[in-house]
């Protein structure tokens, strides 16, 4: 069983902020496939730190307003 990552993301609502951007058509834009994009979004998966700046590069925004990883609780 795949472990899912701490990290969040915000994709599927900059998705919708660009003209409804379909799945595909952001795996086109970054090289991947539509599965790894909806692993991505789904939290199962972790994109390499390229491929999570070329995510961030296609909606033209900082990679921290793409990714999010949680202050760790004392």
């Amino acid at each position: 069983m795949v472990k899912p990552t701490r990290i969040t993301n915000d994709i599927r609502a900059l998705r919708f902020a660009a003209d409804e951007m379909t799945q595909a058509q952001l795996a086109e834009r970054i090289g991947v496939t539509r599965q790894t994009v909806i692993a991505i979004e789904q939290g199962k998966y972790s994109p390499s730190l390229e491929l999570a700046f070329q995510i961030a590069r296609v909606f033209e925004v900082p990679l921290d307003r793409v990714f999010q990883y949680p202050e760790e609780q004392r």
